[in-house]
Order: structure tokens, then sequence, then C-alpha cells
């Protein structure tokens, strides 16, 4: 944390060669200190009467830290060739509010990394320098205003409440109008439906690199802070399993595929608040190894489709077609990245969401259950074929003309390195289970993230026979449906509007409420003016022009006279002869010797 935000405080000063090379030194830093990290407390001060602790150290934020770390990595990998030093300046500051938030044991903590990041991210939006982008990133902050001052208002009316900022699990049973102050302030950042839009407005508008960094940690934290605090929340079990459903369906009917991927952080973070909601260790568990595992393939995701708008200057895939063989390396990791959000077999989306629904299914939420598989279906038809299809082939010819801009190495390396480490967890799933934070034992009640960071029995194998045949099964059939219906839903140069569409009847609906009286009263006021004011005005000003005629005019025009005359006589009074001036001097003595005798 400490680092990216000194990085971003030198940025602006570095003048010499080799700046850019300096990003690169927070997330390598990072990597090392959360791998010898030791649990417990740390920097916990009292600071005006209040307990403050920047350094919570435990499983369930080391897990998080942990993929910060790796993607910040690729990120600014990814990034390097940027010459924009107000873009690496916001993304730093935006990673570092994202580990303050981790680490954070108080909500006063939590608040203020928070708005960090809420600003920060902002500013990844806007420096895309385009009129749409501005608009957007005027709309991402204002909605992030809104979820940072409901958290506000939760953790202050919870502070007077218990006279204490302490961030730990609150009981369902016993929660309070500010607890739900402060979830639906989690919410917001979560993209929970209805409160989303913002998502899919911002995200496709962001840079290149700015949306890479944004995929992977505002809502991801959200999902942190929920686990944290929300375990066991049934509302958030359903919320969650609509924003799965929610999600897939408009990714399925979008054309840019930027915006795509932004409704499908709505679908995939809907298994982690989902699992959050359903409260159990296995379901807990899901969210975690999601979160990882789809910070890592949605980074990926975002890199292959940003060098698409980088090399041909769009994103839709109504305009795109034909690039697989001038462009095989890119085809080739996006196709790693969407093998692994569908859940085949042999990338991390499958030994990561499989467990979600598992845990679902076992806690006897079979309704869940089934829709977080209908969505899986509806991930692999958008992202896994819609989307590649269209754009690396689309039954186009090869595209031989198109004018494509040069990838700079950079951003290969950091492609290559999210593909790798997709099929290595997949692979080898130990490597991302011995980070899960909680333990599968016997008890009642939300699980607490355990101490120990070492790994443990997370009391799940997802390479068993049946896991393996549903997953391929599954993928098949969908893949025979979507070849039967590729030329129905082909894309169209279009834009859906989503609750977007409401919010902007409600925002016209209350300037109407506001405006029409307004214009109203302003209607009756000039029409006062113009009969009664304008004439009490003009009396006025000439009553004013008379005062200033005859009085300020005669005192001034006076005193000038006066002078005039003193001046004049004055120098009549001048002669020259040195008699009239002696006899001058002996006058003026003489009187002043007279007023000294009769007055003493």
């Amino acid at each position: 944390m400490i680092g990216f935000l000194a990085v971003a405080l030198i940025l602006p000063m570095w003048k010499a060669r080799g700046w850019k090379w300096l990003i690169l030194f927070p997330p390598l830093i990072a990597i090392a200190a959360v791998l010898g990290m030791d649990s417990g407390s740390y920097w916990q001060f009292n600071y005006l009467g209040v307990d403050l602790t920047l350094g919570r150290v435990d499983k369930l934020s080391v897990i998080f830290a942990h993929v910060f770390a790796v993607q910040g990595l690729i990120g600014f990998i990814f990034a390097l060739h940027l010459k924009d030093k107000y873009q690496h300046i916001a993304a730093s500051l935006y990673v570092g509010g994202a580990f303050g938030c981790v680490f954070a044991g108080d909500y006063l903590t939590l608040f203020i990394f928070w708005e960090l990041m809420s600003v920060a991210s902002t500013f990844l939006v806007w420096l895309n320098l385009s009129d749409v982008s501005t608009r957007a990133g005027f709309r991402y902050f204002a909605f992030h205003t809104l979820g940072g001052l409901l958290l506000l208002a939760g953790l202050l009316l919870r502070y007077g409440d218990i006279g204490s900022f302490a961030f730990t699990a609150i009981d369902p049973m016993n929660a309070n109008y500010y607890d739900w102050l402060i979830m639906l302030g989690f919410c917001v950042n979560a993209a929970v439906v209805p409160l989303h839009a913002w998502l899919p407005d911002a995200y496709p508008e962001g840079s290149v690199t700015g949306s890479v960094f944004m995929s992977a940690f505002t809502t991801k934290t959200a999902v942190y802070v929920l686990a944290r605090a929300f375990g066991g929340w049934e509302v958030l079990a359903v919320a969650g399993v609509v924003m799965a459903l929610y999600g897939v369906f408009y990714a399925t009917i979008e054309n840019n595929a930027r915006r795509i991927l932004s409704y499908h952080i709505v679908s995939q973070v809907g298994y982690m608040v989902a699992g959050v909601g359903i409260g159990t260790a296995m379901t807990m568990n899901g969210a975690c190894a999601h979160a990882y595992a789809h910070i890592l393939y949605k980074g990926l995701l975002f890199m292959t489709t940003g060098t698409l708008l980088y090399a041909c200057g769009t994103a839709k895939l109504s305009e795109l077609g034909g690039l697989a063989a001038r462009m095989p390396w890119v085809m080739i990791c996006y196709v790693v990245a969407g093998l692994s959000i569908s859940g085949m077999p042999l990338f991390n989306g499958f030994i990561s969401k499989t467990m979600t629904i598992t845990g679902a299914a076992q806690a006897h939420h079979t309704w869940l259950a089934l829709g977080m598989e209908v969505a899986a279906v509806g991930t692999f038809l958008s992202v896994g074929i819609k989307l590649p299809y269209f754009a690396f082939w689309g039954g186009k010819p090869v595209d031989k003309t198109r004018k494509i801009k040069p990838i700079p190495t950079n951003m290969y390396i950091a492609m290559f390195m999210g593909a790798g480490l997709c099929l290595l967890q997949g692979i080898f799933p130990g490597l991302l289970y011995n980070l899960l934070p909680y333990e599968v034992v016997g008890g009642h009640g939300v699980p607490e993230p355990s101490q120990i960071l070492a790994g443990f029995d997370v009391g799940y194998v997802p390479w068993t026979t049946g896991h393996v045949l549903a997953s391929v099964l599954l993928l098949g059939f969908t893949g025979i449906a979507f070849y039967n219906v590729r030329n129905i839903i082909k894309p169209h140069p279009s834009r859906n509007l989503d609750f977007d569409f409401l919010y902007r009847v409600i925002g016209n609906m209350v300037r109407r409420l506001i405006s029409l009286p307004l214009a109203a009263i302003d209607g009756v006021w000039t029409s006062v003016y113009r009969v009664v004011g304008l004439k009490w005005l003009m009396g006025f000003a000439k009553g004013a022009s008379i005062f200033d005629r005859r009085a300020i005019d005669g005192v001034v025009d006076g005193s000038a006279y006066t002078v005039r005359g003193i001046g004049r006589t004055t120098a009549k009074a001048q002669t020259g002869a040195l008699q009239d001036y002696l006899a001058f001097a002996v006058l003026l003595g003489l009187g002043i010797f007279a007023l000294i005798w009769f007055t003493a």
C-alpha cells in the first residue's frame, strides 16, 4: 500500500529517465510482503479518541491482497508503454486504495481508502480524453459518491449507537438500520442489480489500460468487505443469483466487446455475492476462490479486447472480424480467458465457479444453484463463443486491408502472464485452495476466517469424474446451441439501455419537479420587476443623478473653486521683493508672540 502511494507522489517530481520502471517496484514489493506476512493486527493507534487499525492480517485479507499484488504487477506491465504519467499516478492511487481497504481493521480507515479508490478510478475513465468518457466519468463518480455517503452515514450512526468503528461480522438476526446502510454502500461498489448501471456505462469508456485495472479492484474489494461483514445474509444470496442471470442476458445482446465484458463482471461477481449470502464455509471459500480466478481471467479478457481497440481503433463486434490470422497471439490469449470464465476443465474458472455452485446445492439452495448453472451456460455462449467468433472469425473473409497498429511487447508479456496463471491454477488447484480463508469443519453459523496462513483442507475436490463430465456436457450443448442461433444473435451497431434508462426517467422527473416551480416563480418575479421594480429603480436612479449633480458635484466644484482662489491669492502675494517677505515674517512673528502672551 505504502509503495503504491509513494510512487503516486514521486512520479510528478521525477524528471530523470527510467521513471516508467519505477511503477513495477510497488507490486513486486507487495508480492514479497504478502508472501512473508504473519497473522495479527499492525499499525494500531488512537487518534482523537478513536482506535484505528491499518493492518489486520488473516487469511481473508491475505488472499485478496495476494491477487491484488499479482494483478497489479500484470496491469503495470501491460501499461508500461504509456508515456502519460497521470494514468500511472491514478492507477497507483487506485491499487493503493484497494490494499488499504483489504487491510483496514475499522470502518473509518476503510472509508478513507474506499473514497481514494473512487476518486482515482474516476480519473482512469476521464484520462481516455473523450467527450463520452468525460460524461461517463461524471456518472461513475456520482454513483460512487452515493455509495460512499451511504457507507459514511451507516458507520457514523453505528458509532453513535455502539461507540465503535470496529470492522467485524454483523449478525443478520440482530442487524440495525445503519447496518443496512453500510451494506447498501458496499452493494453499490459490488454492482448489485439495480445499482449496477455505472459499471457497463464507465468501464467500456475507460482508457485501454485503465479498464484493465478497474476490472480487477472495485467490485472485488466490495466482495471482500461483504465477506468480512455480511456473510450469511440471505438477501445477498438471492441478489447474487439475480446478478449472475441479469449480467449474462445483457452480455448476450451487446455489441461492444468491452461492454459485454463489463456485464459479465456483474454476472461473475453475482456468484461471489451469492456465495457470501449463503454463508457456509464452502460457499464463502467459493466466493474468495472465484474472486481470485475472476481477477486473473477478467484482467486477461480486458487486456485482449483492449489490445483489439488499441490496434484496430474499435471494440465493436459489428466492425471486427477476420483477425485470427493477423493477431494470433491475442486470439489465443483471449480463448484461454474465455474458457476460464466459462468454467472449462483445465482452466481456473472450473475450480472456483463449481465450488460455489456445489456449496449452494449442499446447503439445500437448489434454486440458487440452478440459477448459477443457467448463468454459466450464458457465460460460455456470450464470452466463450460469441465474442471471439465475431471478433476473430465472424464468417467474414480474412481482413487483409484493415490497418492494424503495432502492439507493444509489454502488452504481450502481460497477456502471456495472465494466460499462464489461468492455466496453472486450473491444472494445479492447490495453488489457489491453499490460500482460501475458511476451513470446512463442523458447527453452525457463518465461519470465521482462519488466522493460520498455511494451507488446510477446504473440503472440496474439483477434479472428479462427475464435475468434469457435467462441465463438458454443459459447455458442449451450449456450443451446439450457438451454432444454430449464430445468425440470430449476430451483433448490431446499437446500444441497449439498462437501468440507466430508469435513472434518466427519474432524473428528468426530478428536474421537472424542481425546474417547473422555479420557472413559474421566476416568471412571476420578472413580471413584478418589470411593472413595479423597474419603475422604482428608474426613480431611484433619477434621484441619485440629481443628488450627484447638486450635492456631490457642488461640494467637489466648490472645493475646487476655493483651492483655485487660494492659489491665485498666494500667487499674487509672491511679489519677489525682499522687503515684502521680511515685513510678512515680522508680522507673523508678532502675531505668534501676541497669541502666546495673551493665552499664557
